[in-house]
C-alpha cells in the first residue's frame, strides 16, 4: 500500500502508473482517464491560484456531482487549501450562513451539472471558467484569512457542514490522514481494485460519497460513474452498463426496486454488479431479504457519521444472513458503549475521528474526550459476536408513558407491509406525554390506508409503541443523500396532522 500525505497524491500515483485507466465518468457521460483527471485538477489549481487561493484558505465548492467537483477537491489538496463542499440544492440563506462561518477565499460553483448551482452563480455574480474539468463559475467570497498549515497528513483537507435542524452551521474538519485512512478502509472492505466501476450517486458533498466513493476509488485505482442527481432510472441503467460496486442508502435501494417493479422486473439480470452496501439508515429483516432477492447478492450494512469520516463499522455477511446489525468496528478503529453499559451511547476512537469542529472548541471538547473517544449521540448495543446494533439516536428516543420508544423498531414494523416503500417515525409532545407519529411513503396511495397500517403494526408492537397517527405520502422530505429529514416531517405534513 502506497503511503500518501495528501489526497491528490492518489491521483498522481495512477496518472503515472496507469495513465490510460478510467478514473471518472462525468455526469454527462464524458470519460476521464487518470492522466486526464490529473490534468483537470491542475487546470482547477491554476484557476484557484489566479484568484489568490493559498495554503490554509478555504474554498467553498457549491455543487452537484461532476468531474469539476472532484477536480477542484484535488486542486485544493495540491495547493494546501481546505475544500468546503456544500450541496447546490441548499437555499441561498443556508449557503450565506456557511459562507459567513467558513469565510472562504472563493466560491466555486459547478454550473454545468446543476441548475441550482447556476442560479447561485448568477446571484453571486460569479465568472465562468473552463478547463479539462468542464465548466464552473468562480466568485470572490469576501474577507478571508488563511489557517495555519501543517506539513504532514494532519493538514485539514476538507470541511463538511453537518445537516442541522436549527442554529449555527457546524463545520467538521477532516484531515488528509482522516480521508486517506477512511478511503483505504472502504476500498479494503469492498475489495475495490483497478477495473472496478463504483456508482457515484451519493453526493460528493456528503462524507459517505466523498470518502467511500471518491477517495476509496482513487486509492484503489478504480473508476467512479458520477450521477449529478439520483434517479432510480439512471441507477438502473448504470447497473446494466458496467457498475460493479454500489454504495447506497436504503432509500436509493427502495426507489430502485420500486422502479424495477414498474418495469415488470423482479430480479436484476445481466449486471456486472458484485458488491452492494447500505448505510446512513437502519435496515429491517424483511426489507433486507427483498433487496438481496432483487440483487442476487448479499446486502452489506454499515454505520458511520461525518465526524468519523463516514465509516465506523460494517458487515461482511453472506447472502441470506438474517443479521441486521451494522457489523464490527473497522480494522484499526475501536467502538464501545459508554460507561460499559449493555445499551447506551456509542463511542468511537481511531484514525477516522475528525480533527474537530471549526471555530468551536467548546463543541469539540464536548464531543471528543481527553483519551480521544468521540461521542456519537447514537444508542447501540453489541451482541455476542461483537456486532454493533443501532437502537436509535439519543435525541430521537420517544418517551411515551414512561417507556422508551425507539423509532427504528416502529419503522421496521411499518416497512414490513408490502405497500410501504419507506417510513419515518418521530415523537411529538402531547398533554404532558409524547405521541408516536409515523410518516409512510407508498408507491400508490390507493394501495393501503392509515387504518390498515395501524392494524398491521398492532400485530407486531406493544401498545405504547404503536403510532397514534400514520400519514401516507408519495414522497418524504429527504437530504440529497436520500436520508429522510426527520426534523422537517411535522412541519411538512402539518395539515395532515390537524
Amino acid at each position: 500500500m502506497t503511503d500518501y500525505t495528501r489526497i491528490h497524491e492518489t491521483v498522481e500515483h495512477w496518472a503515472v502508473t496507469s495513465p490510460e485507466a478510467l478514473a471518472l465518468i462525468d455526469f454527462d457521460g464524458r470519460p476521464l482517464s487518470y492522466a486526464e483527471l490529473q490534468q483537470a485538477s491542475k487546470d482547477a489549481e491554476a484557476d484557484l491560484r489566479t484568484e489568490g487561493v493559498a495554503p490554509g484558505d478555504r474554498v467553498l465548492i457549491v455543487s452537484e456531482n461532476a468531474a469539476a467537483t472532484v477536480a477542484f477537491l484535488f486542486a485544493c489538496s495540491r495547493i494546501g487549501a481546505w475544500a468546503v463542499p456544500v450541496n447546490a440544492r441548499m437555499s441561498a440563506d443556508e449557503i450565506t450562513r456557511v459562507t459567513a462561518h467558513a469565510t472562504p477565499r472563493v466560491i466555486v460553483l459547478t454550473t454545468a451539472s446543476s441548475k441550482d448551482a447556476a442560479a447561485h452563480a448568477l446571484r453571486l455574480e460569479a465568472q465562468s471558467r473552463y478547463g479539462l474539468y468542464g465548466q464552473v463559475a468562480i466568485a470572490v467570497a469576501g474577507p478571508s484569512a488563511p489557517e495555519p498549515v501543517q506539513d504532514g497528513p494532519e493538514q485539514i483537507a476538507v470541511m463538511l457542514y453537518t445537516t442541522g435542524t436549527t442554529g449555527d452551521p457546524k463545520g467538521v474538519m477532516l484531515s488528509h490522514a482522516n480521508l486517506l485512512f477512511a478511503g483505504q478502509a472502504s476500498a479494503n472492505l469492498r475489495g475495490i481494485k483497478p477495473g472496478d466501476q463504483v456508482y457515484g450517486g451519493l453526493p460528493v458533498t456528503h462524507v459517505f460519497g466523498l470518502a467511500s466513493m471518491i477517495v476509496a476509488s482513487a486509492r484503489a485505482g478504480a473508476a467512479v460513474r458520477l450521477q449529478a442527481r439520483f434517479t432510480p432510472a439512471a441507477l438502473y441503467e448504470a447497473l446494466q452498463d458496467g457498475v460493479t460496486v454500489l454504495p447506497a442508502v436504503p432509500q436509493m435501494h427502495a426507489l430502485l426496486m420500486q422502479y424495477a417493479r414498474e418495469q415488470g422486473v423482479s430480479k436484476l439480470e445481466g449486471s456486472k454488479l458484485r458488491y452492494v452496501s447500505s448505510g446512513a439508515a437502519p435496515l429491517d429483516p424483511a426489507w433486507k431479504r427483498n433487496a438481496e432477492a432483487f440483487y442476487g447478492l448479499a446486502l452489506q450494512n454499515g454505520y458511520g457519521m461525518t465526524e468519523c469520516t463516514a465509516g465506523l463499522s460494517a458487515t461482511t455477511n453472506l447472502i441470506g444472513d438474517p443479521d441486521t446489525s451494522v457489523g464490527t468496528a473497522l480494522p484499526g478503529t475501536e467502538a464501545r458503549i459508554k460507561d460499559g453499559a449493555e445499551t447506551g451511547e456509542i463511542e468511537a476512537r481511531g484514525p477516522h475521528v475528525m480533527v474537530g469542529y471549526y471555530r468551536n472548541p467548546e463543541a469539540t471538547r464536548a464531543t471528543i474526550d481527553a483519551d480521544g473517544w468521540l461521542s456519537t449521540g447514537d444508542i447501540g448495543r453489541f451482541d455476542e459476536q461483537g456486532r454493533l446494533h443501532i437502537v436509535g439516536r439519543s435525541k430521537e428516543i420517544i418517551i411515551r408513558s414512561g417507556f422508551n420508544v425507539y423509532p427504528q423498531e416502529v419503522e421496521a414494523a411499518l416497512n414490513d407491509h408490502p405497500a410501504v416503500v419507506q417510513s419515518a417515525v418521530v415523537g411529538r409532545a402531547a398533554d404532558g406525554n409524547e405521541e408516536v407519529l409515523a410518516f409512510v411513503q407508498v408507491a400508490d396511495l390507493a394501495a393501503t390506508d392509515e387504518a390498515t397500517l395501524k392494524a398491521h403494526v398492532a400485530e407486531r408492537l406493544s401498545g405504547y409503541k404503536r403510532p397514534s397517527r400514520v400519514v401516507l405520502t408519495l414522497q418524504l422530505p429527504a437530504a440529497p443523500t436520500g436520508k429522510i429529514l426527520k426534523h422537517k416531517l411535522i412541519e411538512t405534513f402539518a395539515a395532515d396532522l390537524n
